[in-house]
């Protein structure tokens, strides 16, 4: 594919077919995604209608998980590309003397030391650029009859038209010059088909380059997995590869080398570098029980992991399939570039004709200065700028996403979320860390170690989070445990439990009033710690107040300079919880957020969004739990934490890896450098042809000149598309 032209015509062909229901095409990875009725046609239906228009199909896997699935691809690009460079150096070779040779005989002195006649001369330019027309504009030649055949024209028909006029003029001009002039010769422009065919050649040579810059995070994250493992089979470690590995597979991982697959540790521990994956820099500790994730790499300790997840299933897999989804998706913003491009050579061909009446007509120049402005005008045109604006854009932005562990879904998600004004965010997991913690332990007893044995013996019969907390924190102070001899769960109020005969109940105010215990002594604690939001557990042991405990879910590291960031972005931020007014105001006031909506159910929190969206308002909702999937589906824009749930990461557009507010501004950020690229590329493409045709027509432009600035056009979208990657997020 050259252009958008190539694009819409495979798109109106795939339409054509019977069942299918979608089809778009991208002319940056030159994909097709095509949704269709399996019980209506089949692939071979649709492969046979692309080649009917003239395009050779390589079918895709359905994810590019592992290298070898891409190798077909990949060489038919590089031969391809070997093509070009082929064609590029033989035009080249040729197209540089006949340039020269051109130019001397004009200069009357080289002219008279030649004594050669013109005739000749022109003999000679033909048998030099013949070679050029045939061999490297074969393609341009090819494709233009094709689509004639088709009664359709693309760039390739502009190319093809200009140069094999002015070829077929010059032809004539030296084998039959009495047809042209009643002097016997006339003026030729062997060099100008020479030049504008090995020109375009090096335009197309340099796109080619740059585009496949823009596929570069895919080829990183493909690239990622080993090519082998070492896998425990029969008891004896052997060495098999990648694609060999199967479920329950136990792999053994020794410092340096690279995690094979998802799994889980099942003996060692080691710190894991997972940079690729969520962009953190900092290696994450892991032991027995904790998940790996494939194609991270362990850095220290030796580890056995149990694999639980390969293929397309995999993170990494997913992380691919979503940027494959992504690249191929096109944004509501280039809607208007294909509604251009789909009329934009018959155009360009009427006014190039025009062109050529109105100076062999109107002008005095006669035939030789409108032949010159009718390929001028062919020339300068190019739909392929316009093709390539919004998609090599929307490529590179997917990639930063991805390499900095944001992960976005499609192009419009991208392109919606430099539009969002407000930002909803879900309280625990997203704000907090989502794990209550105790963070003061106030004492009343006189024994503080067994008063932390009895505690954590008892917490630990319990399921409720608020005792696993207690646990954790009784388990940080390595006392030891004690034999419970009873345990009750009192329903509302806490427990009641028997520990070396002493009676002990643990829970909130209301089992204390029920059982008269007075709490007068924590009275100033209480008001300090409940004034901060926080949950309170009493315990008292034989009737008598023993100590009261804080827990709460901190608030994260990042969180609050995350808001303040959003905030100096002009977008407002509510939180949503399901926690009472006063935790709700104490944690808002915290971080810096004045709108909170308390106590909030989970089915009611897509209510909330969609009041928000009813204001006019562009949503964000940013959770991570499977409670807040049906708010994130509500959103204009729906966020996720890759720490949450799988139900609401499918329903997210984008999803964060590092499960830090911090990634929702650099999200954000990116999405505003890709649509400004976006809109400075459709501005470009624009104006060079609204300003490159008229001047074309009027005769301001040579065609040689028509020929360089057309290839500049579309390398330099590609490079301003590129120029993304050196932008801090």
């Amino acid at each position: 594919m050259t252009c958008a032209s190539c694009v819409l015509r495979i798109e109106k062909a795939l339409k054509k077919v019977d069942g299918v229901g979608e089809a778009v095409v991208n002319l940056a990875t030159e994909n097709a995604s095509v949704k269709f009725d399996s019980t209506r046609t089949e692939k071979l239906k649709l492969k046979e209608a692309i080649e009917k228009v003239g395009y050779k199909v390589i079918e895709a896997k359905a994810s590019a998980e592992d290298e070898d699935e891409i190798d077909e691809a990949a060489q038919l690009r590089q031969s391809v590309y070997q093509k070009l460079t082929n064609e590029l150096i033989f035009s080249a070779a040729l197209t540089i003397p006949i340039s020269i040779f051109s130019m001397l005989v004009m200069y009357q002195p080289f002219y008279e030391m030649l004594n050669w006649e013109m005739g000749t001369i022109n003999k000679i330019l033909l048998l030099a650029t013949t070679p050029v027309l045939i061999y490297g504009g074969e393609r341009f030649f090819i494709i233009a009859w094709t689509n004639a055949k088709h009664f359709s024209a693309d760039m390739n028909t502009l190319v093809a038209v200009g140069t094999g006029s002015a070829y077929l003029y010059s032809l004539i001009a030296t084998l039959f010059p009495w047809l042209i002039s009643i002097h016997g010769h006339a003026d030729v422009y062997f060099d100008t088909t020479a030049v504008i065919i090995t020109l375009i050649l090096f335009g197309r040579w340099l796109e080619a380059r740059a585009k496949s810059k823009t596929t570069d995070a895919i080829k990183k994250l493909i690239g990622l997995k080993p090519k082998t493992a070492n896998v425990i089979r029969n008891g004896n470690e052997v060495t098999i590869p990648l694609l060999d590995i199967i479920l329950d597979d136990i792999v053994v991982v020794r410092p340096g080398e690279k995690i094979a697959a998802d799994g889980i540790i099942s003996d060692g521990s080691s710190s894991i570098d997972e940079s690729m994956i969520t962009g953190e820099s900092i290696p994450v500790e892991k032991t027995i029980g904790n998940k790996v994730i494939g194609g991270t790499i362990n850095k220290f300790g030796s580890i056995n992991f149990k694999v639980t997840e390969l293929g397309k299933k995999s993170i990494l897999g997913q992380i691919v399939k979503l940027m494959e989804d992504a690249q191929a998706s096109k944004a509501p913003i280039q809607s208007l570039a294909d509604k251009i491009a789909s009329v934009f050579v018959p155009i360009v061909i009427g006014i190039a004709i025009i062109t050529f009446f109105a100076w062999t007509f109107l002008s005095d120049t006669g035939f030789q200065t409108a032949l010159i402005n009718f390929v001028a005008v062919l020339i300068i045109a190019c739909p392929c700028a316009l093709g390539l604006a919004t998609p090599t854009a929307i490529m590179v932005g997917t990639g930063i996403g991805a390499n900095n562990g944001i992960l976005i879904k499609s192009a419009e998600s991208l392109e919606l979320s430099h539009k969002i004004t407000d930002i909803v965010l879900d309280k625990t997991g997203t704000i907090t860390e989502g794990n209550p913690v105790v963070t003061d332990f106030i004492q009343y007893y006189d024994n503080e170690i067994e008063l932390l044995q009895i505690i954590k013996s008892i917490e630990n019969k319990s399921e409720h989070p608020i005792a696993k907390a207690v646990v954790e924190y009784g388990k940080s102070k390595t006392v030891e445990w004690l034999d419970v001899d009873s345990f009750e769960v009192l329903s509302g109020f806490g427990v009641k439990a028997s520990v070396r005969g002493k009676t002990i109940l643990i829970g909130n105010d209301k089992l204390m009033v029920a059982n008269s215990i007075e709490t007068s002594l924590a009275e100033r604690d209480y008001s300090n710690l409940s004034n901060q939001g926080k949950t309170l557990v009493y315990v008292a042991i034989e009737n008598r107040l023993a100590s009261l405990i804080a827990i709460a879910d901190q608030i994260k590291p990042t969180s609050k300079s995350a808001i303040a960031d959003l905030r100096k972005m002009n977008i407002n931020v509510t939180m949503l919880t399901g926690d009472n007014e006063r935790t709700a105001s104490s944690i808002a006031s915290e971080i810096g957020i004045k709108n909170y909506i308390a106590q909030v159910l989970p089915a009611d929190k897509s209510s909330e969004v969609k009041n928000l969206q009813q204001k006019g308002k562009i949503i964000a909702m940013v959770g991570d739990g499977v409670n807040d999937a049906p708010a994130i589906s509500q959103a204009d824009v729906g966020i996720a934490m890759s720490s949450g749930t799988d139900v609401a990461m499918e329903a997210a557009d984008v999803t964060l890896m590092k499960n830090d507010l911090r990634d929702v501004v650099k999200a954000i950020k990116l999405s505003h450098l890709t649509i400004k690229a976006i809109k400075q590329n459709l501005f470009w493409a624009f104006i060079y042809n609204v300003i490159g045709i008229p001047l074309a027509a009027i005769g301001m432009l040579n065609p040689i000149i028509a020929a360089g600035a057309m290839a500049f056009s579309s390398v330099s979208v590609v490079m301003n598309s590129l120029r993304i990657r050196r932008k801090k997020i």
